[in-house]
């Protein structure tokens, strides 16, 4: 078919391009549904609608001048607005929370491993991909059908527009400064606060645009005064307590962050259920409590990352994936100090290496090996979509060995991971599982299918802790859940016991020597506050900064939350604690606070290998020698 002619006369050209911009500003409004971008609000605030709809337009604008087709064009950017919004939805129902700046950079983990683990949470229907796939065939047909709007060559008039408008596309997507005179609280409606009321009231691509400008503006910046002030009002409660001596014989450690653990008895329609026996077990000769992570329903490596380093992500907002974000860099870790204490050091985890970046980021984190899915047995049982614990609980016991350094194993679960409508291995237990009255249907199956594996992860405690229990070498034994399931509607229906919001309820953590007697010590911390208290618990005292947290860090606890979740109320003394503990936590990912730390308690405040290790020479490391098979040592650094 022969192409054909173009448009001729330049005013109608120029009408249909303005009722186009206008339809699509309409189509961007409707599609939000905020109560700020209505199309109705075109009359009285349409910078809100049109704002929201610039990223749009600036796409739309940059394919007509590559393809001259008009309808083509602004058919593409609508059906690309209806993906993004779709997803914003897949996220809001399964976590919560609107879509944020960093989520996109998950689409790089599609290739990584994470489809298999992404692609659970799409729609089971045929009816969205069905429409989808209209949509292609109707864009396939303009492109065949729609004449071309203006003619292909143009004096170079053609080049200059696409040229503007793929820089300001392009400046748009990098967070040049400049839009913020636009994308900015004054101008539109921001709570840096709140993602989900911005959007409400800015529209979500506005709130996109903000929230990343927000972050490349507003990169944290230490105070090191104000830091050396915090050290020296505790300068002689550290210098006690890292003046302690280190314990003469130092005990294997494994620490398990189980998936989407928590105690259900926290919610109304479990309150007085006992559906964790093996960690009420293992509490009574422990020391165990409410434990405040930084993430609601996914996000597993925000609370792992917080545990492994000791810094709160709360200090860090642009930190949002910090695994996908920190690059080859090492990190300041607890698995640096164990290392220093002469720890073999292992990770564990039964999925594809690659997911999270954790390959890259457990060697920057120090582990000198990384057991992963491959190295599994070829047997090694799934129950439901993903890794039974059993088999997670099986690796751990191999690798511990009788003689040698001390150990130190951290095992992260799959098996709990939603999405929860996966059939698991056995159908009638599953089926058995008590709901709450009011909850059926897709809801009922989801919370069985999540106590199912949650009820395996308490089991494979108990035999965990049975079998350390009977070694002869002394190990401590550290268990938590990295977040709440993401069971949104159940949480809505029963709510929770002491009537807090879901993003901003705690799990729970269970720190135990299996073979003690001891009696039991109630604790509710944070996760980025757990390294201080198993190294205290190892009998490690020498490292000034995890002493530090251990000082302060309690009266902080309650204030990690999962973004978006309401804050509690901070005394005047809570708050200027708060900030003067940024600037701590800063310097300490700067690697600038060892020196500040060993000024202020005059002697050296034991320096890690992440002080001393070139970063360069980490970078140049095979990433081979992170994920090695389980019987080949194979250390980390060069």
């Amino acid at each position: 078919m022969a192409p054909a002619p173009a448009l001729r006369s330049t005013t109608p050209r120029i009408a249909m391009v303005l009722v186009m911009v206008l339809l699509f500003v309409l189509f961007t409004g409707l599609l939000d549904g905020g109560q700020g971008v209505q199309p109705l609000r075109m009359l009285d605030q349409p910078r809100f609608l049109l704002a929201n709809a610039w990223p749009g337009l600036l796409f739309a604008g940059l394919l007509l001048v590559a393809t001259r087709r008009l309808l083509l064009s602004f058919g593409l950017a609508c059906l690309l607005e209806v993906l993004v919004y779709g997803i914003n939805t897949l996220k809001m129902a399964n976590l919560g929370t609107p879509l944020l700046p960093a989520d996109f950079r998950m689409v790089g983990q599609l290739r990584k491993g994470g489809t298999h683990l992404l692609a659970g949470y799409l729609p089971h229907s045929p009816w969205p991909y069905l429409a989808l796939v209209a949509g292609v065939l109707v864009l396939v047909t303009a492109w065949r059908l729609e004449p071309p709007l203006f003619q292909h060559r143009t004096g170079g008039r053609r080049l200059a527009a696409g040229g503007a408008l793929a820089l300001l596309l392009g400046s748009l997507f990098a967070g040049w400064s400049g839009w913020a005179k636009v994308y900015n609280g004054h101008v539109l409606w921001l709570e840096p606060w709140s993602a989900a009321s911005t959007r409400e009231h800015a529209g979500l691509l506005s709130e996109l645009v903000m929230f990343d400008l927000q972050y490349n503006l507003h990169k944290p910046k230490p105070n090191s005064v104000v830091a050396e002030q915090l050290i020296n009002q505790s300068a002689d409660a550290l210098r006690r307590r890292t003046g302690t001596p280190n314990a003469s014989v130092l005990p294997d450690i494994v620490v398990i962050q189980s998936e989407s653990f928590f105690d259900p008895g926290i919610t109304n329609g479990y309150a007085h259920s006992d559906l964790t026996p093996n960690l009420r077990r293992l509490a009574a000769h422990g020391t165990s409590g409410a434990l405040h992570v930084p993430t609601f329903g996914g996000g597993t490596i925000r609370t792992e990352f917080e545990m492994l380093t000791g810094l709160s992500l709360r200090y860090f907002d642009n930190l949002q994936f910090p695994y996908l974000q920190m690059g080859r860099k090492e990190v300041p870790s607890l698995v640096h100090v164990l290392d220093a204490h002469g720890y073999a050091t292992v990770a564990v985890h039964g999925n594809d290496p690659t997911f999270w970046n954790r390959n890259t980021a457990f060697k920057a984190l120090g582990f000198q090996r990384f057991v992963s899915q491959a190295d599994f047995p070829r047997d090694a049982p799934n129950d439901g979509k993903y890794m039974a614990d059993s088999a997670m609980t099986d690796e751990i016991l191999s690798q511990l060995k009788d003689n040698g350094p001390p150990q130190f194993i951290f095992a992260i679960s799959i098996e709990a991971h939603g999405p929860y409508d996966v059939e698991p291995k056995d159908t009638a237990a599953r089926d058995a599982i008590a709901v709450p009255a009011g909850i059926d249907g897709k809801d009922k199956v989801e919370v069985q299918n999540y106590l199912y594996h949650m009820q395996h992860a308490d089991q494979e405690l108990g035999r965990l802790a049975d079998a350390l229990a009977r070694r002869q070498r002394p190990t401590l034994l550290l268990f938590y859940g990295d977040h709440l399931p993401a069971l949104t509607e159940f949480y809505r229906s029963n709510g929770f016991v002491d009537g807090g919001d879901m993003l901003a309820q705690p799990g729970t953590w269970l720190l135990v020597d299996p073979r003690s007697t001891a009696q039991p010590v109630h604790e509710d911390t944070a996760a980025w506050l757990m390294p201080g208290e198993l190294l205290a618990a190892a009998g490690i005292h020498d490292d000034a900064y995890y002493a530090l947290t251990q000082q302060l860090g309690p009266k902080l606890a309650a204030l990690t939350r999962a973004p978006g979740a309401p804050q509690p109320d901070e005394s005047d003394a809570t708050r200027q604690l708060d900030q003067s503990m940024a600037s701590v936590e800063q310097l300490r990912m700067n690697r600038k606070l060892q020196p500040l730390l060993a000024k202020v308690l005059g002697k050296p405040a034991a320096p890690t290998p992440a002080a001393t290790t070139s970063a360069a020479s980490v970078a140049t490391t095979p990433s081979s020698m992170v994920h090695a098979p389980a019987s080949t040592p194979v250390t980390a650094r060069p």
